[in-house]
């Protein structure tokens, strides 16, 4: 693949973004959310997914928030019925965020159709060029965070 070729694949990953963040954007006025909203309920999504607890803390750093900032966020969250604080079962002393009932059908709800368009579109790869895919996801999303937290 020559340089041209891989600038179009930049160039593909550019409108990938673009129309995935529409499609949050959507999903966040369907819902009276901000775009920051968003970020830090599929923040709270993924840590559940990954089998972790994610504090108020970890949340702020995740969005890239300020300690105040984050406890006005999760306490908008919480009021709209998005969120929960609970106690983690293993150190009670620590709060850490949930996402609730309602909010987690609602995701499901909204974006369970494009995750099975996304499976069928999957469905004709090997099993070998998916590996491939994932770990170029893998890799351009940790530069792509690299960019998007760099100082200056």
């Amino acid at each position: 693949m020559d340089v041209e070729e891989r600038q179009e694949v930049a160039l593909l990953l550019r409108r990938l973004s673009v129309e995935l963040d529409a499609v949050g954007q959507r999903f966040a006025t369907l819902h009276g959310l901000g775009r920051t909203d968003v970020r830090a309920m599929v923040a709270v999504m993924d840590a559940t997914r990954r089998g972790e607890a994610l504090t108020a803390g970890a949340l702020g750093r995740a969005v890239d928030l300020s300690s105040a900032s984050v406890t006005a966020l999760v306490d908008r969250l919480e009021r709209a019925g998005h969120l929960r604080r609970v106690r983690d079962p293993q150190d009670r002393r620590r709060v850490v965020l949930e996402m609730s009932e309602s909010a987690m059908a609602a995701g499901g709800q909204f974006f369970g159709g494009l995750n099975r368009d996304l499976l069928a579109a999957m469905a004709e790869y090997s099993e070998e060029e998916l590996a491939v895919v994932h770990r170029f996801l893998s890799e351009v999303t940790a530069v792509v965070e690299q960019h998007a937290h760099a100082e200056g």
